[in-house]
Parts: C-alpha cells; sequence; structure tokens
C-alpha cells in the first residue's frame, strides 16, 4: 500500500437510494416503511419553482414528524447557481439537522463547491451545539464535475459518497440520446463480415467510461460509489442489467426512482449466498496457510493470497451489515 493514506467514509448500506419529491408530502411515509437503505428528500429537480417553498417546509416537517426507523435520511438542496440553496441549507439544518444525516450536493463542479457548502453547515452546526456532523453526497453530472471529480472527492472530510447522474452529464456532454441511463443501439461495434456476409452488431456502455473514472475518485479518497437513475421503471430487467454493470465496476449502490426498484438494487447490491460462502471459505483457507508459514494457497484449482482476503473481507462485512439491519 502506499504511505498516503485516507479516511473511509462512514460505513452505511447504501443499496438501494430512493428518491422522494419534497412536493408530494403523500409519499414520504410509504418511503418510510419502505425496504430502502437511504431516502433523498428532493428539493431540486423533481419540485417546479413555485413549489420549492412549501417543499422546504414539507420536508422539515417530515423529518421532525415521520418515523424513519434506522434509514439513513438525505436532503437534495438546489444547485449552487440558484437563489434556492442557501435557504434550503439554512431552514433545513436550522430546524431538522438533528434527524438529517446527509446532504445531497447537485452539479458539484470545483471543490470549492463543496467548500461553500461546508462552511455553511459547519457554521449551523456549531451555532446550534449539534454533536452529530452531517455527511456530503454529490452528484457528478457535469463535464465539468467529471474533469475535477478527484479534487470534488478529496474536498471535505464530510464526503461520504459520489453519485453518477447520468441524465444532466447527457445533456452537459451533448451525448446523443434522451434517455436516463441504459443502453443506446448506436453505441456498438459492427464485427467484420463473416464467410457468409453476415455481420454481429455489439451493444456498448456509453456510460462506462464516466461511471468508473467517478469509482474511482470515490475509492481513492474512502467513499462510497453510487450509481444513478435509470428512467425505465417498467423495465425491471434493463434496470438489473444496468445495476449489475455499475456492481461490477465497483459500485455500492444505485437510485430507484420508484418503489418497485428499491427491491431490484437490494438485490443485485448484495452479495449473494453462494458469494458469501466462497468467501468465508477463502478466508479460511488463507488462515490455514497463515498457520502453516504460506503466503498462498490453492483452492478449487485457483490461487489465492493476501489480496484475496481483502476481496473476501469485503463482501462478509456487506453480509454482516445487512444481517444486522
Amino acid at each position: 500500500m502506499s504511505f498516503h493514506s485516507f479516511e473511509q467514509a462512514p460505513a452505511r448500506l447504501n443499496r438501494s437510494e430512493l428518491a422522494v419529491p419534497g412536493s408530494q408530502p403523500q409519499m414520504f411515509e410509504k418511503a418510510a416503511q419502505s425496504e430502502v437503505d437511504v431516502i433523498f428528500l428532493d428539493l431540486e429537480d423533481a419540485v417546479a419553482p413555485d413549489e420549492k417553498e412549501q417543499a422546504r417546509r414539507n420536508i422539515i416537517k417530515a423529518l421532525n414528524e415521520i418515523d424513519w426507523g434506522n434509514k439513513t435520511m438525505s436532503v437534495r438542496i438546489n444547485g449552487l447557481d440558484t437563489h434556492y440553496m442557501y435557504r434550503d441549507v439554512v431552514d433545513v439544518v436550522e430546524q431538522a439537522g438533528e434527524r438529517l444525516d446527509l446532504i445531497m450536493i447537485p452539479k458539484v463542479g470545483t471543490a470549492a463547491d463543496v467548500y461553500a457548502v461546508d462552511m455553511m453547515v459547519t457554521q449551523i452546526e456549531d451555532a446550534r451545539g449539534y454533536k452529530k456532523r452531517i455527511g456530503f453526497e454529490h452528484i457528478i453530472e457535469t463535464a465539468l464535475g467529471m474533469q475535477n471529480v478527484h479534487e470534488i472527492a478529496a474536498a471535505s472530510k464530510r464526503n461520504e459518497s459520489l453519485h453518477f447522474g447520468v441524465a444532466d452529464y447527457a445533456a452537459s456532454t451533448r451525448a446523443r440520446t434522451t434517455i436516463i441511463g441504459g443502453v443506446n443501439p448506436d453505441y456498438s461495434v459492427l464485427t467484420d463480415p463473416l464467410e457468409d456476409g453476415s455481420r454481429d452488431v455489439h451493444w456498448g456502455d456509453m456510460w462506462h467510461y464516466a461511471l468508473a473514472r467517478m469509482v474511482v475518485a470515490a475509492r481513492a479518497n474512502g467513499l462510497r460509489p453510487i450509481d444513478g437513475p435509470f428512467g425505465d421503471f417498467q423495465d425491471p430487467e434493463g434496470y438489473r442489467a444496468a445495476a449489475r454493470r455499475a456492481a461490477v465496476l465497483g459500485c455500492e449502490g444505485k437510485w430507484a426512482i420508484h418503489p418497485s426498484q428499491i427491491v431490484l438494487a437490494n438485490e443485485v447490491m448484495s452479495p449473494s449466498e453462494a458469494e458469501i460462502t466462497k468467501a468465508n471459505r477463502i478466508l479460511a483457507a488463507m488462515a490455514e496457510a497463515e498457520a502453516a508459514g504460506k503466503g498462498a494457497v490453492s483452492l478449487d484449482g485457483r490461487l489465492i493470497d493476501y489480496a484475496s482476503i481483502r476481496q473476501a473481507e469485503v463482501l462478509v462485512e456487506k453480509a454482516r451489515r445487512i444481517a444486522a439491519e
């Protein structure tokens, strides 16, 4: 390992993260009773301009009065380029900060954006005498944010997670698509002609680079990488496929923009029984190898070593947290 060290973000289950518009309080109780890990009450894109103030009041009331159980609670504030943002931070943190775990900052473009919100939240917490510190979630959803993702990830000790905001990112980069997440038939490879003249088409994932880059920035700074929305909530298999791709790259969780997607995210982002069993077997085999003075050993015809231990420990620890919940 490098001599340079970093602090891991607080350990939270973040397999599924449900978006709930602050302007629709009738949805709050159902969200509280769901099996989702994290809920973000939204003041930004899901709320029309003339409903912003009422949505803010709805969220403050809900945080204080609804029993959210052991769910992690977040609020997505409006962007720093709007005049709504400062009141979002001041009113919500002053009036409901003791029940708030996270603030989600949209369209983060530079480390200075993070610093600005950090300064405001710190002053409010100190003035109010809060003992718990509120963490930050950052949505990387612009070309500027992706350019500066590594600096953003390291900008505050409050940082806990980075989220890929695919829709606004597509708009920012002028991508030729109007879908939210998923794949595009134009992003494909055409094989050379076979003997009979036929050619195969292999679809690719147009978001692979952006998501992979965000995952690296998150993990290099001890943060949780989270994949963002999948717009077609009537396509569970498409959602599962997108979530699996994100999980393979290292994401811990995925957004749910509809309650039906919660169970899908929890399913894909949880280690399977087979994976847990194999991880425990790896740990047991390496323990035996250590006792025999060996640094590596064969298991099921494959080499395992200390890197295998670290991989197995991550799976076992995640399974333990899920069971504890």
